[in-house]
């Protein structure tokens, strides 16, 4: 694993997952109640919890959240549009080639999406680095 990785934030990260896909989740529920389709909603949500709750950045954080992202996609899809020849999600998983275009577009957006947001986020503060402008100081201005 990189230099930057460490399990503490990935177990935040984890538990910020869970808990936006859950919102993402149940939102895209609602949604679709209302008629309208937002499936890129829970992964997209996986990623904002995972990259907000991990304050640490890692590319192996975007990675670990996209593919939760796209588990969870797949998932919703499953549960509110199964097959209709056999509802089970095994016969999901080896028919998924079958979905309609649309919903493999909008499963990788969402992936995309918690790919983009999974990153995670360093707090930064002067001093951490002191090359940072104070107030009133731009980053072009050198009178320092």
């Amino acid at each position: 694993m990189g230099a930057n990785f460490r399990i503490a934030p990935l177990i935040r990260g984890l538990f910020g997952a869970a808990v936006g896909g859950t919102v993402g989740y149940f939102a895209f529920a609602w949604i679709l109640s209302q008629g309208f389709y937002a499936m890129i909603l829970p992964g997209a949500a996986v990623g904002l919890g995972f990259g907000a709750s991990t304050r640490e950045r890692s590319t192996v954080y975007k990675f670990v959240s996209a593919i939760l992202a796209l588990g969870l996609g797949f998932f919703a899809e499953w549960r509110f549009f199964p097959f209709v020849k056999d509802g089970s999600f095994t016969y999901f998983v080896t028919h998924v080639h079958q979905l309609r275009p649309v919903s493999l577009l909008m499963i990788a957006l969402g992936g995309v999406f918690a790919f983009w947001f999974g990153i995670g986020r360093t707090p930064v503060s002067r001093e951490d680095n002191p090359d940072l402008p104070t107030e009133g100081q731009t980053q072009l201005d050198d009178s320092r």
